[in-house]
């Protein structure tokens, strides 16, 4: 499964508990769209260390890099490209 597919799905399954019609399309911002809040910032961490491997930094918790499925797959292959 594609990297993008994999955050949408989780999102989708762990966020919008199946919904998927809130995540109009993967630059919606995930914090401005009410889909999730700071709690949420910090399940998707754990997401993403425990699915991809990473190691997120504080540095990197930023909208940039985690408010939307987009921002979080292009993240996660910077990321990957570096370890």
């Amino acid at each position: 499964m594609e990297v993008k597919e994999q955050v949408r799905q989780y999102i989708i399954e762990n966020f919008l508990f199946g919904d998927e019609s809130p995540l109009e399309n993967d630059s919606m911002s995930l914090l401005d769209g009410g889909i999730i809040d700071s709690v949420g910032v910090m399940e998707l961490v754990a997401f993403l260390e425990q699915d991809f491997g990473l190691n997120v930094a504080d540095e990197d918790l930023i909208p940039e890099n985690l408010d939307s499925v987009s921002n979080l797959a292009a993240y996660i292959g910077r990321e990957q490209k570096t370890a």
